[in-house]
This record gives C-alpha cells, sequence and structure tokens, in this order.
C-alpha cells in the first residue's frame, strides 16, 4: 500500500537517513558525510513558515520526498520543490509516478496550488522523468551560480 503524508520535524531522522542515501549514491554523488551541514540543509528546507514536505511510504516505510516551500506568486499559489526524490532500490519501478501523481493531487486539494516549479540538471534522469510528466522547460529562465574561494 502506497500513501503519501505531510511531514514535519518528528520525521527528520528518516529524512536525513533516506535523502543521504539517496544523493551520496549516482548520479548525483554528493558528499553529505558531514552530518552537521546535513542536519542544517533538511531543516533550511522544512524550517519555514512555508515549508511543505512530503513524503510517500510503501507501507511504514519512507521511500520518497518532496520538499519545497508554498509560495504566493502573482499567478497563485505555487509550490517550489527544492529537493524530489525516491529510494534507490525503488527507483525505475513506478514510484516516482506515482509520488508526482499524488503529490501533485495533494498540493492542488490542500495547498490551492496552480503550479509547480522545480528545477534539475540536464544531465540527470530526472531531467527526462519530469519532462514524460509534463513539466515544461521555461526557456527564458536562467540559474546563475557564484562560488567563493574562502
Amino acid at each position: 500500500m502506497v500513501t503519501i503524508k505531510e511531514l514535519d520535524i518528528q520525521y527528520l531522522e528518516e529524512i536525513k537517513t533516506l535523502f543521504a542515501e539517496i544523493f551520496t549514491n549516482d548520479p548525483w554523488n554528493d558528499d553529505w558525510s558531514d552530518e552537521a551541514q546535513l542536519h542544517e540543509y533538511i531543516m533550511d528546507l522544512m524550517g519555514n513558515r512555508n515549508s511543505l514536505t512530503l513524503g510517500l511510504f510503501e507501507d511504514e516505510e519512507l521511500i520518497g520526498l518532496s520538499m519545497g516551500s508554498i509560495m504566493h506568486w502573482y499567478t497563485g499559489t505555487e509550490y517550489n520543490i527544492s529537493e524530489f526524490c525516491i529510494k534507490t532500490r525503488k527507483q525505475g519501478q513506478g514510484m516516482g509516478t506515482v509520488f508526482i501523481k499524488e503529490m501533485e493531487e495533494y498540493v492542488l486539494k490542500n495547498k490551492k496550488v496552480k503550479q509547480i516549479f522545480l528545477q534539475t540538471e540536464r544531465t540527470v534522469p530526472a531531467y527526462g522523468f519530469y519532462r514524460k510528466k509534463g513539466f515544461v522547460e521555461l526557456k527564458d529562465h536562467v540559474s546563475f551560480f557564484k562560488q567563493f574561494d574562502n
């Protein structure tokens, strides 16, 4: 049985474990070995007035996360997703598709969301996945990045 739940701080350890498990492996290979940094990042995503973290559960096991915030934009309320992931061993089994569908229904009904915004890299499998799920690439949108050498 697959269900979706809105998650709060009581799920913090489960969220950190799942997040690190997914993003320290291919294709991301992020280094989340600094526990304090991981904790702060997850708290950044969950600890705001407008934060929204949803979990996909298979039976009682957390297998998916959608972490972001609700924003009240001039075109309507939107869900800005910062992180979306499915447990590695569950990828390729349709769970991401189920989660997207359930998440869309949840935010439409419970948060009155008119649109969803997210970013990903063209070089990861998520890019093709989001396109297949009806997300469109914003042609005029540009992301900027500046790194400081300390």
